[in-house]
């Protein structure tokens, strides 16, 4: 049954996860706490270290989900099932490639969905800040290591911009703030 679970579960996340692994996000938490495979705290480290490794998030969070709850099929069960919807689609839209972008309708379907994905992404990050800078909101438990590392990476990605006029890259980003857990939380 386990296996049915991870397959379903991730399916529907494979199938709804517009805007890519940060959009899909809210929905991975949605399907993993709904079946009760992790506690949200154990998700939110678990989306941090699928960040920072090789691969897509989503990917990443699947396969460890399926391992974590039923071992190595479980893991290439939800594997497959998350990216089974895209591999589909992919196959689809390059076989409709030429005729289906140039259709007004399906343009004005993608136009519709960015907003949809900019907010979703936005509720996520907004929704992660807060739920590590204020571990507890009904009581307002303060987390002053966690707020002195998210101001630590905003001045760095401001700095770095006003000094290089470019962005800063994500891979320098998680060395800052890896430094930052190890100077703040470590010593």
């Amino acid at each position: 049954m386990i296996y049915l679970d991870l397959f379903l579960g991730f399916l529907k996340v494979g199938c709804f996860a517009f805007g890519g692994a940060y959009g899909a996000i809210p929905l991975i938490r949605d399907v993993v706490m709904s079946y009760g495979w992790l506690r949200d705290e154990m998700l939110t480290y678990m989306i941090a270290v699928s960040e920072s490794t090789p691969g897509p998030i989503m990917v990443n969070l699947a396969t460890y989900i399926g391992s974590n709850q039923a071992g190595f099929l479980g893991a290439v069960v939800a594997t497959l099932a998350v990216v089974l919807p895209s591999f589909l689609i992919i196959l689809l839209v390059t076989a409709l490639l030429k005729t289906a972008l140039k259709n007004k309708y399906v343009q004005a379907v993608l136009c519709g969905l960015k907003p949809c994905v900019i907010g979703i992404v936005l509720a996520t990050g907004i929704y992660m800040v807060l739920s590590n800078c204020f571990v507890k909101i009904s009581d307002v438990c303060i987390n002053i290591p966690a707020i002195i590392i998210s101001i630590i990476l905003v001045l760095s990605i401001i700095s770095y911009r006003q000094l290089t006029k470019k962005k800063l890259s994500p891979i320098l980003l998680m060395v800052i703030s890896a430094v930052a857990g190890v100077v703040v939380y470590g010593i």
